[in-house]
């Protein structure tokens, strides 16, 4: 078996949702444990990983440009980050983002975007020294959605300025993108998901006429030194955890690494520390769904006769993988790691390798009830707009329209089932 949409109540598995790797913990520290199972050595490696991960970094490391100081100040408790910004020289820096290309020209890498000429692909609003490169400033655009039966939604999105230290505006033709860290749990296993598997699930010219058309991302793996599937990050830009960490320690802390080192070859993160690191993000455990109370278990079915299986797809079987622990493993994600059309309300107009504005990986699911749990002022979404689970549904357009107002003409009681559901995951 490669793929399914597993129907039912937590009586068919789906509360272990990591495979053998789920630990039974929902409280503030359920993203952060060791996967069992893990090996003396293995654990000694997980350990020696999350040292850089939770490390501070420092001049003469730190920067000079970078928008945190660490990875654990934008994946709080290894989960989301907050959607904010901040200015000046803060010691903590932004926990949110903005990725910048430009829509024409040569790109850096085949088939990539194309480098803000003096910016490069993300703005770094903090310094060691000086004035940063950019100032961003972030405010929020309130609206309303109204349900069938009458009751109103609050809604809200995010509105970002930037501008250089000597108040000039941004080069022409400048895309812009707004985002907030993702959670880091459960990686590996999503690592682990064959290509195949992807490319069996994809649906481009949707040929079965469903109105779902995902499909895979083709991206450049400086590793390889060759194009490959795209899997992590909110575009699915990333082929894999060494390539997604090693760009995160460039661009976020301003750490050369062994993929982005500086000019002469050094580098600020060693090998052995960018390993272990892409080890300790591998092999963080997901944690066990709760037990569902008659209105959960409403909600699971709702959750397909409404069609958001048809993305967030429920069940999936890794593959072969280098850490045995993750291979042939029966996971509940719900994500299908595909790129789909959410519509544009969400759009950023930034492509991203053969993402276009409008196209979103799909996020997995798993662990969403404890999202809020885990760091209380999170929220949800790519940019984090939707303060609730109820207004990142109704955010939904594209692909996901018709489940979208499936939920917002559906009975209160089956709203709020839905909503009970999502919260044991």
């Amino acid at each position: 078996m490669a793929a399914t949409g597993a129907c039912g109540d937590n009586l068919d598995g789906e509360d272990r949702q990591g495979g053998t790797l789920t630990v039974d913990d929902r409280t503030y520290a359920a993203f952060s444990h060791p996967a069992p199972g893990l090996s003396a050595s293995q654990r000694d490696t997980h350990q020696l990983g999350k040292g850089p991960f939770n490390f501070e970094w420092a001049p003469p490391q730190l920067g000079p440009l970078f928008n945190h100081t660490g990875c654990l100040g934008c994946h709080g408790g290894d989960g989301r980050g907050l959607s904010e910004i901040t200015q000046g020289p803060a010691p903590f820096g932004s926990q949110a983002l903005v990725r910048v290309s430009l829509g024409s020209g040569t790109p850096d890498v085949p088939g990539g975007n194309v480098s803000v000429p003096g910016f490069g692909q993300q703005l770094q609003d903090h310094t060691t020294v000086g004035l940063p490169e950019v100032f961003v400033t972030l405010t929020w655009r309130e609206s309303v959605v109204t349900y069938g039966d009458g009751e109103q939604q609050p809604m809200r999105s995010p509105f970002i300025e930037v501008r250089r230290p000597t108040g000039e505006p941004m080069p022409a033709g400048v895309e812009f993108s707004y985002r907030q860290a993702p959670g880091v749990f459960g990686l590996g296993l999503l690592e682990a998901i064959s290509d195949d598997t992807l490319l069996a699930a994809q649906d481009p010219d949707d040929a079965d006429g469903d109105g779902i058309s995902g499909r895979v991302n083709m991206v450049w793996d400086p590793v390889a030194n060759a194009t490959k599937i795209g899997r992590f990050g909110h575009k699915a830009n990333a082929p894999n955890l060494q390539v997604q960490t090693a760009g995160a320690f460039v661009n976020d802390i301003g750490l050369t690494n062994k993929l982005f080192p500086e000019p002469d070859g050094m580098r600020d993160v060693n090998d052995d520390q960018l390993a272990q690191t892409t080890f300790f993000v591998s092999t963080l455990a997901v944690p066990a769904a709760a037990p569902r109370n008659a209105a959960a278990q409403r909600g699971r079915a709702l959750f397909d006769d409404f069609h958001c299986a048809s993305c967030h797809l429920p069940t999936v079987e890794t593959g072969d993988h280098e850490i045995t622990l993750l291979a042939h493993q029966l996971i509940h994600p719900y994500t299908d790691l595909l790129l789909h059309d959410v519509g544009d309300l969400l759009t950023d107009a930034r492509s991203d390798f053969l993402a276009q504005g409008v196209e979103w990986r799909t996020p997995p699911l798993w662990g969403l009830g404890l999202v809020q749990v885990v760091l209380p002022a999170a929220t949800f979404l790519h940019d984090g707009r939707a303060r609730t689970l109820p207004e990142a549904i109704l955010w939904h357009g594209g692909e996901a329209a018709a489940a979208s107002e499936a939920f917002r003409t559906a009975a209160k009681r089956d709203r709020d089932a839905l909503i009970s559901f999502l919260e044991s995951l």
